[in-house]
């Protein structure tokens, strides 16, 4: 395997640790009784769920082997209602560095293909730490107060992000 293979491999394993971190904050939420909360980090979930599935699409496209790993436990418990969007602030700033060093990979390998790939998630890397930079903020103004502030918020805007982007890879078994 290429090292621009193996790398995505290894990228397709960050994605799915992602999905599952954001399935433990969602659980967190849903037992506090926060249901726009937990409903915007399952979602969040799927999205890194086939985030992973971009990457397996792309090295089944390109005829590399595509390596599905087991992933490392997420965090479950956290000590108040900004932790767990703390976290997952903190995630997505990680993640935005593993793409860009996939970049960095697939550009010093001459590999074109792999590079053009991977702009559409720099594009959604940016959007992600928007949106969770903005609701950190909103859920520490709230967590002074009242938490339920929150739910307010996201009902009003919507909380889903945007819908799926047309130029936006294929994800290996469709869009499920």
């Amino acid at each position: 395997m290429s090292r621009f293979t193996d790398a995505l491999n290894e990228q397709v394993a960050n994605e799915f640790g992602a999905s599952q971190q954001y399935v433990a904050i969602a659980v967190y939420y849903d037992a506090e009784t926060l249901p726009q909360l937990a409903g915007f980090f399952y979602r969040q979930a799927i999205e890194e769920r086939n985030h992973a599935m971009m990457l397996v699409k792309y090295l089944l496209d390109a005829g590399e082997d595509a390596v599905i790993p087991g992933v490392e436990a997420p965090k479950t418990s956290f000590g108040d209602p900004a932790a767990p969007v703390a976290l997952a602030l903190a995630q997505e700033r990680r993640v935005t560095e593993q793409i860009e060093g996939l970049v960095r990979i697939a550009r010093e390998d001459g590999d074109m293909l792999g590079e053009q790939f991977l702009q559409w998630f720099l594009k959604e890397q940016l959007e992600e730490i928007s949106s969770m930079s903005a609701l950190l903020r909103t859920v520490e103004r709230a967590s002074e107060s009242n938490i339920l502030l929150v739910e307010d918020y996201l009902a009003r805007t919507g909380g889903e992000g945007d819908a799926a982007e047309v130029d936006a890879p294929a994800a290996a078994g469709g869009a499920l």
